[in-house]
């Protein structure tokens, strides 16, 4: 049986994300499994534009600050790892960790929760139980591991995505089931499976990363920096802050105010925008959220500027998927980008369309995906880490589904 190039596709599929997943091939970090970042050799001279931007940046941006440490780390040449740049400082920031959940539920003691000690309903708590022990234990809530960790459950998941909208339907996986029955024998032999979706050895993955043409240069990024495409300048409001009020129109024209959102139900925003490959590949389970959810939260999807226009650090697997949108100068065009996104993915959840500077965004730290719960005193609860490293749609469920419960148990009906 020839093998197919999963790996490469795989690499090609995940890459048509945001900025930084190029990275995930070549450096993971050691705590995730992998090898330590190869030395960057040589660092190619910046444009007379990007050298005036970064000289800027370096006056203005505080030392220590998240920005500061990206810029740092790009400068240097960094292939801006997991556990590089701003990511190694903008973690994700939760009310309702173990120690919460230990707190609160378990009433023996004896280091886990069963489902008989915790007060919600039954499918709230599979939501919480990841590895569906019917406990819950540290592990439950370990998102520890970034959300790009290659595993042969993404690789195969990415190969069946052939339309990248992060929803399998069976003709997709049909398409792949003929692709990997390559004798015709109309069965898949486990050796079969288990053979074409192996993680590329790590000598493999930096040969795929340094071979790509869309690999960006360090003015490309520079450039992305200044402009916010690659993530927001600001950090966010932080765990129990209040958070900031904004006015936003839908795509159907209506106003939202935040402000105006907050009190009887907590609030989700989800940001994210159509180039950025990680947040596609969530959408299927953005959908989810909002489908389970909806009646008990309100739910919002910011969209926000794109991570990889056509005109910026521009992306072959976008545009072999028919992705190839210049960043939008107008509210109007962002307006008829967000329109497109929310076709192409069909999601249901509302959308509220930033302005073109991205003024809701920025405060929030927004681009170029993030995820928010907001209490009913209009305070942050939850915020995950900066994407797309940290963007793990279902942390932000468990801390949902454990602030749902406690106000339940605050307001008994």
């Amino acid at each position: 049986m020839n093998r197919l190039d999963i790996p490469s596709l795989f690499a090609a599929a995940l890459f048509c994300t945001t900025p930084f997943c190029s990275s995930l091939l070549a450096d993971d970090q050691p705590e995730s499994g992998s090898v330590d970042p190869k030395p960057v050799e040589t660092k190619e001279q910046l444009t007379p534009e990007a050298q005036q931007v970064a000289d800027h940046l370096l006056a203005t941006l505080p030392e220590g600050s998240e920005a500061r440490a990206m810029l740092d780390q790009i400068l240097e040449g960094s292939r801006l790892g997991p556990g590089e740049g701003w990511f190694a400082m903008a973690v994700a920031q939760t009310r309702f960790g173990w120690d919460y959940v230990s707190r609160h539920y378990d009433t023996d003691g004896d280091g886990q929760v069963r489902i008989e000690e915790f007060p919600g309903a039954k499918d709230d708590f599979a939501r919480l139980d990841r590895d569906g022990d019917e406990s819950l234990t540290p592990t439950d809530l370990d998102w520890s591991e970034h959300s790009l960790t290659m595993t042969p459950g993404r690789m195969l998941f990415y190969q069946a995505d052939a339309d990248s909208n992060g929803k399998l339907t069976p003709a997709e996986f049909q398409k792949l089931f003929d692709r990997l029955d390559t004798d015709g024998r109309g069965f898949l032999a486990i050796d079969d499976v288990y053979d074409q979706f192996q993680p590329p050895a790590d000598d493999d993955r930096r040969r795929q990363h340094d071979d790509r043409p869309d690999l960006p240069s360090r003015s490309t990024l520079v450039l992305g920096l200044q402009r916010q495409e690659i993530g927001s300048l600001q950090p966010g409001p932080a765990l129990n802050d209040e958070a900031p009020d904004f006015t936003l129109k839908s795509l159907e024209g209506d106003e939202v105010t935040l402000s105006g959102q907050v009190g009887e139900k907590p609030v989700v925003l989800i940001f994210g925008n159509f180039t950025c490959g990680p947040f596609r590949s969530h959408s299927g389970n953005i959908e989810k959220l909002y489908d389970r959810y909806n009646d008990r939260a309100n739910f919002f999807l910011v969209y926000v500027r794109e991570a990889h226009p056509s005109d910026g650090w521009w992306m072959t697997s976008n545009q072999r998927i028919g992705i190839d949108i210049a960043q939008p100068q107008t509210d109007d065009e962002k307006r008829e980008v967000a329109a497109t996104c929310q076709r192409r993915l069909d999601l249901d959840i509302p959308f509220l369309v930033d302005s073109v500077d991205d003024e809701v965004s920025a405060r929030y730290s927004g681009m170029p995906n993030r995820l928010y719960l907001i209490d009913t005193d209009g305070r942050i609860a939850f915020k995950n880490g900066r994407g797309p490293f940290g963007f793990h749609p279902r942390q932000l469920e468990q801390a949902l589904v454990l602030l749902l419960a406690e106000l339940e148990m605050s307001n008994p009906q």
